[in-house]
């Protein structure tokens, strides 16, 4: 009897899905360690696993993870404008694009771009762009793609980290690297790089500081490129805020420059023997 080759057989023997589902709890505790052992109101983020030049089809490419959040990043160009009519002489143009893998969150997406991929493409372009030397590359434009795999909070910090360094890795002129670190207000208390489920649950009901607070930061030249902040919070509450990411960006920021000397050392030529 013939097969249908084109039907995808599952496995003989199965299991549902819902047996491996694990359901956190809603309200997490707004005192004491967190549920990865980090501590509260402390700059305490995730250990950071980053490597550069992975993609060989690309011009720079870097990979970035933090925890469980994981992301890739192409850079591709400069390169000429695919529309004459938006090609500028006298600068470049950058374009970003950030999408997130259908396996990437709990609930299964699509290939699509929806409209938080295209808000957070948008906050990537402007904390991205005071950065690059775009007079350098006139008539040319540069591509920024950054892929989630999968996302365990703090996805738009650690996508401005990560496509910073695949900039860096393409050999774009940059006046300095872009640092990215985000942190989650509740009430009187605060969590520096926040996980998913610390991002989507609040404790402190009614409280008036609630919302979340990502910056991007240029460490050399002490510079912020782009804020973007969500709920409701006290002016005092975000000043505190900005300075504690302004801190948190200053702990990556050793990592990040080790893992770019390493990849400028696999890139050069051995030494010749003489």
């Amino acid at each position: 009897m013939p097969t249908d080759t084109k039907r995808v057989r599952g496995p003989e023997v199965s299991q549902s899905p819902s047996l491996f589902l694990c359901k956190p709890a809603a309200v997490f505790p707004s005192h004491g360690a967190r549920a990865d052992g980090r501590q509260r109101d402390q700059v305490d983020v995730r250990p950071v696993f980053v490597r550069c030049g992975l993609v060989s089809q690309a011009k720079g490419s870097a990979y970035i993870e933090a925890g469980n959040t994981k992301l890739m990043c192409c850079v591709y160009g400069p390169k000429e404008t695919e529309r004459k009519d938006e090609t500028d002489m006298k600068c470049g143009k950058l374009t970003t694009d950030m999408r997130f893998a259908p396996f990437s969150c709990l609930e299964r997406g699509s290939w699509i771009q929806g409209s938080q991929d295209k808000d957070l493409s948008l906050m990537l372009h402007e904390s991205l762009q005071p950065a690059v030397c775009l007079h350098k590359y006139p008539r040319s434009q540069i591509e920024v793609n950054v892929m989630v795999l999968e996302n365990s909070g703090s996805v738009l910090a650690h996508a401005v980290t990560c496509a910073s360094l695949a900039l860096a890795d393409a050999g774009i002129e940059m006046y300095d690297l872009v640092l990215g670190c985000s942190i989650r207000q509740d009430g009187a208390s605060y969590v520096v790089d926040p996980s998913y489920m610390e991002e989507n649950s609040c404790s402190s009901v009614g409280s008036k500081n609630q919302g979340g607070l990502t910056v991007a930061f240029l460490p050399s030249l002490n510079q912020i490129s782009g804020l973007q902040s969500d709920g409701e919070m006290t002016e005092e509450t975000l000043t505190a805020g900005v300075r504690t990411c302004i801190e948190g960006c200053y702990k990556l920021y050793p990592v990040i420059q080790q893992a770019l000397a390493k990849a400028v050392r696999r890139a050069a030529p051995p030494p010749s023997e003489s």
